[in-house]
């Protein structure tokens, strides 16, 4: 299937936030508060011209794609690009066509297609910084046959999701990555 067919495919934003039932509210709340530089607003001026669209697999129960779905989003409205969404365990006969290290079914990608549905440019499933910042706290986990292993792990990814909720700082790292992307 091409990427046109793909799109095509692919729900509405609208339809995919009402049919949430994981961070809803998180994604919402980065939505709300996350605002585009105006030097960010003024780089997405001349993908304006591109008429790029984007299809972004996704889960709602994801936390990368709480935070990244929603300043794609806000990205997509400065630049003009309709957004749609494909669930990843659904399609992963495209999913399989985007593995994060050749192996991994991470999630969010974003593929942004032309208006031809030819691939422009491809983000996810994080901002090499906010990468950085999981492989850290991963190393500083005990090892996984550690008893405490399994407690410490499900802390980490607790203050992890809400970091993504609340950092600003991570809302400004993963815009400029996607944005430096397509610009």
């Amino acid at each position: 299937m091409d990427l046109n067919s793909w799109f095509e495919k692919a729900i509405p934003v609208d339809e995919y936030i009402d049919n949430m039932k994981t961070h809803k509210e998180g994604m919402l709340e980065v939505y709300r508060k996350f605002e585009l530089s105006e030097p960010q607003k003024a780089s997405l001026e001349e993908v304006k011209g591109k008429k790029l669209r984007v299809i972004g697999l996704t889960e709602d129960w994801c936390g990368d794609a709480m935070l990244n779905n929603p300043i794609l989003l806000k990205i997509a409205e400065a630049a003009d690009m309709e957004v749609r969404f494909l669930l990843r365990d659904s399609n992963l006969e495209l999913m399989d066509q985007y593995l994060t290290n050749g192996t991994s079914r991470a999630i969010p990608i974003y593929i942004f297609i032309d208006s031809e549905g030819k691939e422009y440019a491809v983000w996810g499933p994080r901002a090499p910084k906010v990468q950085d910042f999981v492989d850290r706290g991963r190393a500083g986990l005990p090892e996984k046959d550690a008893p405490e292993f399994e407690e410490k792990q499900k802390a980490f990814y607790k203050d992890l999701i809400e970091s993504y909720r609340t950092d600003m700082g991570f809302w400004q790292t993963v815009s400029e990555s996607i944005i430096q992307k397509i610009v």
